[in-house]
C-alpha cells in the first residue's frame, strides 16, 4: 500500500484547473479590446484581459500567448477547446499534467 503523489498534488490544484491523463483544462473568462493585456484570479476565477479584438481567432491567440508566457510552457501545447467564440473558455494545455499543474500552480502562489 503507497501513497499516490499525484493525487495529493490534485487536492491543492486551483478551482479552474482540472487534469487529465494527458494534461490539464483551464477555466477562464476573457475580456477582449482591454487597456492592457493581464492575466489575474477573480476571486476563485481565472481572469485573462487581452487588447486584440475578439476577431478572425486574434484574442484567442493572445490569451494562447498571454497563458504560455505566464506560465512558460509552449504555445503549442494550448488549444482552445470550449467557447472558442465566447468569453467564457476551456483551454486544454497538453503534457504531464504533473509537471503543468505545477507549473500553474507556481504562477497562483506568485499571484495569488
Amino acid at each position: 500500500m503507497g501513497i499516490r503523489l499525484a493525487h495529493i498534488g490534485a487536492l491543492s490544484d486551483p478551482p479552474f484547473l482540472r487534469r487529465g491523463p494527458s494534461g490539464v483544462t483551464v477555466a477562464l473568462r476573457v475580456q477582449p479590446r482591454a487597456r492592457r493585456t493581464m492575466l489575474e484570479i477573480s476571486g476563485a476565477a481565472l481572469k485573462a484581459t487581452v487588447t486584440a479584438p475578439p476577431e478572425d481567432g486574434r484574442a484567442n491567440a493572445a490569451v494562447i500567448a498571454l497563458l504560455a508566457e505566464s506560465w512558460r510552457l509552449p504555445k503549442s501545447a494550448f488549444a482552445v477547446v470550449k467557447g472558442a467564440a465566447a468569453r467564457d473558455k476551456t483551454v486544454s494545455v497538453a503534457g504531464d499534467p504533473i509537471v503543468v499543474a505545477g507549473r500553474i500552480g507556481e504562477w497562483v502562489r506568485r499571484h495569488g
